[in-house]
């Protein structure tokens, strides 16, 4: 079974948008973990334009019993983070501060370094740590060097070419990739305008173990529900 960690940015920036304390993100992932999903990722940027440092800390007692997945760009700040809240997983992404969403994936060996010394020390606390990356084979090789437990899989690519009927084209090199990256040891996730329509191609990666799914999932909530929505995409990652 591939599992499901519900993405609440889009909760987040829905209340920010009003003020005040609703909808409430603590609310909405508690609704999801009760609904079936396997973990609540987030991603706190440092503009706080979603997900706040406070939201981080509030989400600790809802987490409690399974997984809580932590995104970001691996600066001082995001560190201090992951040690003080010490996630299950911590996903690496090469985002600057001011870009819109995440675009493009880790370019390892420019920064094999910094990763490497990011990774240890997350690794140290107890978190998990996945590299948020492309499918290039060769950048998937230097991502190794890194030490890093599992890579994220940039869909971002996959499902535009979906949307132009050509999914079945695209999904050729991320499957390439799944099997050159499961083979050298990286458990799997993938993630980015993943939904219920290109699921059921992108299910069949080898080797997939999670995704992390939100601006879809939010989009058909506003249609069926909250909890029907988290339901749905269950169903749908079933091989």
């Amino acid at each position: 079974m591939i599992q499901l960690s519900v993405n609440v940015n889009k909760i987040a920036t829905l209340r920010n948008a009003r003020g005040g304390l609703e909808p409430s993100v603590r609310d909405f992932a508690q609704k999801a973990i009760d609904a079936g999903a396997y973990g609540i990722t987030v991603h706190p940027r440092p503009d706080e334009r979603h997900i706040t440092t406070q939201d981080v800390y509030d989400l600790v007692e809802v987490v409690q019993g399974v997984e809580y997945n932590l995104e970001g760009y691996p600066d001082e700040r995001y560190r201090a983070l992951v040690r003080e809240v010490k996630p299950a997983q911590a996903t690496l992404v090469p985002d600057p501060p001011g870009v819109l969403t995440s675009n493009a994936g880790w370019k390892a060996s420019e920064h094999l370094d910094f990763l490497k010394d990011a990774v240890q020390e997350l690794q140290s606390v107890g978190s998990r740590v996945s590299l948020f990356m492309e499918t290039d084979l060769k950048t998937i090789d230097a991502a190794r060097e890194t030490g890093a437990d599992r890579i994220e899989l940039y869909t971002g690519p996959f499902a535009e070419a979906f949307a132009r009927g050509e999914g079945i084209t695209a999904f050729a090199p991320y499957s390439q990739a799944a099997l050159h990256a499961t083979g050298l040891g990286f458990g799997l996730n993938a993630g980015h305008d993943l939904n219920l329509a290109n699921l059921t191609l992108f299910r069949q990666l080898p080797g997939l173990a999670e995704v992390s799914i939100g601006h879809a999932l939010t989009c058909d909530a506003l249609r069926i529900g909250w909890e029907p929505a988290v339901k749905a995409y269950l169903d749908a990652l079933k091989v």
